[in-house]
């Protein structure tokens, strides 16, 4: 099997996919209040598109491809693209990101999928904070969501909790997410407020690493380490050593993870980038339209030749987070 290795030795084996710009939530640190403008169907990439740009990225050594959006599950057919996915590439690893509104519809069909795990983006346990931060949503859907795909499934779960100054950072917030994520055997993580969106980012809002550490050890949690495995991700782990419960932090911003970053991402509209802050990437819509396949390869390495060695100093990128598929 070929392999991706870029300028800075780094192997990269993962991919992260966007199938739609869209969401059902207008969550307030991925959007502005007014939303955004949505992308015409026919400018994303279909899911013939998709399929075939995943059989290249096998070719080339990529081990494990997550589907986000936006919102993965509005698109219409995105589970039965998941079906005909593994079908054709049943060595591929296969994981999901959602929001988990409409998980419960689809729980069962996504459990026999056997997916290599399914990250939840849940900020809050409480009903009205939720309702605020996604402007709307319904708590209640996404954790009956979670129930059923638990009750199908023995497949790994994360809750993912964006954490906020003075909204969702204090000892109780962070005690209720991860009392919520153990009893449905998840694993909670902490992840810190991003800047790549200055319409919605603010200094102020900021939680770093080492505060979250700080409430964590109050908490009881002691040991910390890094994940394990060529396809791990980047999330450090502390753990109680008394319940064995872990709890990831990703520190994108304050201890940046660029030294081991083994991903790229491909936006819904095609455009592969190298990096989650980069301003711009390279076109594999078009060769991905005409099955030209081997241009397809070409673009890929000419994306990989581009990556950082970090996001630092970066033009970062114009789009809004559920543009990109974070």
């Amino acid at each position: 099997m070929a392999r991706i290795i870029d300028r800075y030795g780094r192997r990269l084996t993962y991919v992260r996919i966007s199938v739609t710009d869209r969401c059902n939530f207008r969550c307030r640190y991925c959007m502005p209040p007014s939303g955004i403008r949505w992308v015409p169907h026919e400018a994303i990439l279909s899911y013939e598109e998709i399929l075939g740009l995943c059989g290249v990225l096998e070719e080339l050594g990529i081990e494990k491809i997550r589907f986000t959006g936006g919102e993965p599950l509005v698109r219409k057919g995105f589970v039965d693209f998941l079906y005909r996915l593994r079908e054709r590439h049943p060595q591929l690893q296969v994981a999901v990101t959602t929001n988990g509104s409409l998980l419960k519809k689809w729980a069962h069909r996504l459990a026999d999928l056997s997916l290599t795990a399914l990250n939840i983006s849940l900020d809050t346990i409480s009903k009205d904070k939720f309702f605020y931060i996604t402007r709307g949503g319904n708590l209640e859907e996404v954790i009956s969501g979670i129930d059923a795909f638990r009750s199908h499934s023995d497949a790994p779960i994360k809750v993912n909790a964006v954490l906020i100054k003075d909204f969702n950072d204090n000892e109780e917030d962070i005690s209720a997410i991860i009392t919520f994520a153990s009893s449905r055997k998840a694993i909670p993580r902490f992840i810190e407020f991003m800047p790549l969106d200055g319409d919605v980012w603010s200094c102020g809002r900021f939680i770093s690493a080492d505060n979250m550490i700080e409430v964590l050890r109050a908490m009881g949690y002691t040991r910390l380490f890094d994940e394990e495995g060529q396809n791990s991700g980047p999330a450090m782990y502390l753990q109680n050593p008394f319940t064995g419960q872990r709890v990831g932090i990703i520190a994108a911003v304050s201890r940046h993870f660029c030294s081991r970053c083994n991903r790229l991402r491909v936006t819904a509209m095609g455009e592969m980038r190298s990096c989650l802050f980069a301003d711009s990437g390279v076109n594999l819509k078009e060769p991905l339209s005409s099955g030209d396949f081997e241009e397809v390869r070409n673009r890929i390495m000419e994306c990989v030749a581009a990556k950082p060695q970090s996001w630092m100093g970066l033009k970062t990128s114009s789009q809004h987070m559920s543009q990109i598929g974070g």
